[in-house]
């Protein structure tokens, strides 16, 4: 075995070890929060040289939030992010889907945010893009206030838990849409039934009625089902239609 073979023997090695930790843990986690959790905790202990780790996501109205912390620092160093408008994280899920920080103190870019956070300890960072299907931006972000320098195989394994966040992100959406598209059609529904026993009509006629007075009016149909719904409610006391 060439010296080469032997490295990238060691490197996968490495790679299984940390995968098959990171999937139990992260496989054993429950919903969308304790998932993002299990992803973060599971990161930061498994990383090399990465002390702490986060997940941030940016909306398109500009805000940008923390969706999962390792430790109170995450928060710190995101925050110190979000109040500058500028930093590897933010700039990972705009223009560079990796960024590679390393010797925080002689770095030059995003002078509102290093200055900060080199001051509070700050060495070294990376910074991921998440790849999810809607109009909000995210990233796996990674900080260092142990070392200046970061492992050569530390983007590769980053990717790993990157890939683990992004799926975690887009199977939550996917549910969300789900779940909204099955409360529309019941609300519908029983907007159609309101309809039916209020002008003695059938199923096809209530129906046409709801969707021209949406035109008519430009409600979504779901809308229009539901202030329908309500109302019926209240005059009947809540009870339902």
């Amino acid at each position: 075995m060439t010296q080469v073979e032997g490295r990238d023997a060691r490197q996968m090695a490495r790679f299984t070890e940390v995968f098959t930790r990171a999937a139990r843990e992260i496989h054993a986690a429950m919903g969308l929060e304790e998932s993002l959790e299990a992803i973060v905790r599971s990161a930061a202990t498994s990383l090399p040289d990465i002390d702490f780790v986060g997940i941030s996501v940016g909306y398109p109205d500009g805000r940008l939030e923390t969706l999962a912390a390792s430790d109170d620092a995450v928060l710190t160093f995101d925050k110190m992010q979000y109040d500058a408008g500028e930093g590897p994280c933010i700039f990972a899920m705009e223009a560079e889907a990796v960024m590679r920080v390393e010797n925080a103190p002689e770095e030059t870019r995003w002078p509102g945010f290093m200055p900060t956070a080199v001051a509070a300890g700050l060495r070294s960072m990376l910074g991921v893009r998440l790849l999810i299907e809607d109009e909000r931006m995210a990233a796996l972000n990674m900080y260092s206030v142990s070392s200046y320098t970061l492992d050569p195989d530390l983007e590769g394994l980053a990717e790993l838990f990157a890939s683990y966040a992004s799926l975690a992100l887009g199977f939550v959406r996917r549910e969300d849409q789900l779940t909204r598209a099955l409360e529309s059609r019941r609300l519908i529904g029983q907007a159609i039934g309101i309809v039916m026993e209020r002008y003695s009509v059938d199923e096809k006629r209530a129906f046409r009625y709801l969707t021209r007075v949406s035109n008519d009016t430009n409600v979504k149909l779901r809308d229009l089902a539901a202030e329908i719904v309500e109302e019926t409610n209240e005059k009947n006391g809540g009870d339902g239609p």
